[in-house]
C-alpha cells in the first residue's frame, strides 16, 4: 500500500506481519494489541494512534512520524526505526529491546516508566527528554544530543556515554558502571589517576 490516506480504522488485535506501507498516513487509526513480524512501514504519518499493548519484532518504521501516538506497554523487539520522528507520543511501559533506533528524533518524550536495552540509538536527538528512573541499558548513544535531558534516577549501565555533557543533564541518582564514571568525570575537566605515595 502506498501513498493514501487512512482514518479511524480499528486494527485492534490484527496480525500485521508481512505488511508494507509507502507514504501512508495512518489517522486516528487503533492499532492496539496488534501483532507485526517483519512489516515494513517506509515515510509514512501517523497521527493520534493507539500502539497499546502491541507487540513488533523484525519490524521496520523508517523515517516515519508519530504524532500524538500512544506506545504504552508496547514492545518493539530487534526492530528498525532509523530517522523516525516522536512529538507528543506516550511510551508508558513501552520496551525496546535490540534494534536501531539510529538518528530518531525524540526531542521533549517523556520516556520515564520506558525501558530501552541492546538498542542502536545513533546520533538520536533526546534534547529535553524526561527519562528519571528509566532504564536505558548498553544502547549505542554515541553521537547522540542530549541537552536539557532528565536522566535523575535512570539505570545507564552499559551504554555508549560519550557525547554526554554532565554538565547540561540532570544526572542525580543515576546509575552507572565504572567505565561510565570515568567518561563523565573526564567531561567534567578532571583528571583521574592514582593517589599519590606520601
Amino acid at each position: 500500500m502506498s501513498g493514501r490516506e487512512v482514518r479511524d480504522e480499528d486494527r485492534y488485535g490484527d496480525d500485521l506481519s508481512g505488511e508494507e506501507h509507502t507514504g501512508v498516513t495512518f489517522s486516528r487509526v487503533d492499532l492496539s494489541e496488534t501483532t507485526d513480524d517483519g512489516a515494513v512501514f517506509t515515510d509514512c504519518v501517523f497521527r493520534d494512534c493507539r500502539f497499546t499493548l502491541s507487540r513488533h519484532t523484525d519490524a521496520a518504521f523508517l523515517n516515519c512520524t508519530f504524532t500524538g501516538c500512544s506506545f504504552a506497554q508496547s514492545v518493539f523487539t530487534d526492530c528498525k526505526l532509523v530517522g523516525s520522528t516522536f512529538d507528543r507520543c506516550t511510551f508508558d511501559l513501552a520496551t525496546v529491546e535490540g534494534g536501531d533506533w539510529s538518528f530518531v528524533a525524540l526531542r521533549r518524550a517523556d520516556l520515564s516508566r520506558a525501558a530501552f536495552t541492546g538498542a542502536r540509538m545513533r546520533e538520536a536527538d533526546l534534547t529535553q527528554v524526561r527519562a528519571a528512573g528509566a532504564a536505558l541499558r548498553h544502547l549505542d548513544l554515541s553521537g547522540a544530543q542530549f541537552a536539557g535531558a532528565d536522566l535523575s534516577g535512570a539505570d545507564l549501565r552499559g551504554s555508549d556515554l560519550s557525547a554526554l555533557d554532565p554538565r547540561e543533564v540532570e544526572l542525580a541518582g543515576a546509575q552507572v558502571d565504572v567505565a561510565q564514571a570515568v567518561v563523565l568525570v573526564t567531561a567534567l575537566g578532571l583528571r583521574v589517576g592514582p593517589e599519590a605515595a606520601e
